[in-house]
C-alpha cells in the first residue's frame, strides 16, 4: 500500500507533467506568428526579386526603343546630307558633308552596339524569370501548404492546451491548499518544484544531498527538500 507521502509525490509529479507539456505547447504557439511571418517574408522575398527583374526587362525594352529611333532619326540625317552632296559647288563642302555623313555612322555604329548589348541583357532576363516562374508557383504553393499545416497544429495546440488546464485543474484540487502553495512557489522559482534522487543526487540541480537525508528518503514516510535548491525531492532507484 502506497504511503500518504507516496500519493502526493505521485498528484504533483502529474501536476509538473503537465507543465511541463504545457510550456512546450505554449512555446509552439507563441512561435506560431514568426514562422507564418517568415513564410510572408520568404515567398515576398522572391516575389520582389521577380518584379525587379521585370522592371528591368522594360526598362531594357525602354533603352532599347530609345536607342532604335535614335537610329532611324540619324539615318534621316545621312539621307538628308547625301542629298546636300548633289547640290555642293565646292570640294570643301563636299568634304565636310562626307565628314559630316561619317561622324553619324559612327555614332550609329556606337548605338547598334548597345542595341546589341541591351538584346543580350534582355534575353538573360527573359531566360531568368521564365526559369523562374514555375519555382515561384511552386514556392507559391509550398507557402500556402506550409501555412494550413501551421495552422492546423495550432489549433490541435490550442485544443489540447485546453484540455490540459482543465487536467491541472481537476489535479490540483487533490493537493492539499497549503501544500499546493509550496510547490507553485517552488515552481515559480526553479521551474519546476520536484525532482528525482539518486545514488544521493538531487536531478534538480545536480549537487548531493547529506547521507543520513538520501537515507531517510529512501522510507517515504514524509516530503523532504532538497538543501541546495529546496525543490520537493523524492527517491527514485538507478
Amino acid at each position: 500500500m502506497r504511503s500518504t507521502t507516496q500519493v502526493q509525490i505521485d498528484t504533483l509529479l502529474k501536476l509538473q507533467s503537465i507543465e511541463i507539456e504545457r510550456n512546450g505547447l505554449n512555446s509552439m504557439l507563441s512561435g506560431v506568428p514568426q514562422k507564418l511571418q517568415a513564410l510572408d517574408t520568404k515567398l515576398k522575398t522572391f516575389e520582389q526579386r521577380f518584379t525587379e527583374e521585370q522592371t528591368r526587362l522594360d526598362e531594357l525594352k525602354k533603352k532599347y526603343r530609345q536607342r532604335e529611333m535614335d537610329v532611324e532619326m540619324n539615318r534621316g540625317r545621312i539621307k538628308k546630307s547625301q542629298e546636300k552632296l548633289r547640290s555642293v559647288k565646292n570640294n570643301k563642302e563636299y568634304q565636310s558633308i562626307l565628314k559630316e555623313i561619317d561622324d553619324i555612322e559612327a555614332i550609329n555604329s556606337k548605338i547598334e552596339d548597345e542595341m546589341i548589348e541591351y538584346l543580350e541583357q534582355m534575353e538573360a532576363v527573359e531566360n531568368f524569370l521564365l526559369s523562374r516562374k514555375d519555382e515561384f508557383e511552386e514556392l507559391k504553393e509550398h507557402v500556402k501548404s506550409e501555412k494550413a499545416s501551421i495552422q492546423e497544429e495550432y489549433e490541435r495546440g490550442k485544443k489540447r492546451l485546453m484540455e490540459l488546464n482543465t487536467e491541472w485543474d481537476k489535479i490540483s484540487k487533490q493537493v492539499e491548499p497549503g501544500l499546493l502553495k509550496t510547490y507553485l512557489n517552488i515552481r515559480d522559482k526553479r521551474g519546476t518544484a520536484v525532482a528525482a534522487v539518486n545514488d544521493s543526487v538531487c536531478r534538480g540541480c545536480h549537487l548531493n544531498i547529506p547521507p543520513q537525508m538520501y537515507n531517510e528518503l529512501q522510507r517515504c514516510d514524509s516530503l523532504r527538500f532538497c538543501p541546495h535548491c529546496q525543490r520537493i525531492i523524492y527517491w527514485k532507484a538507478s
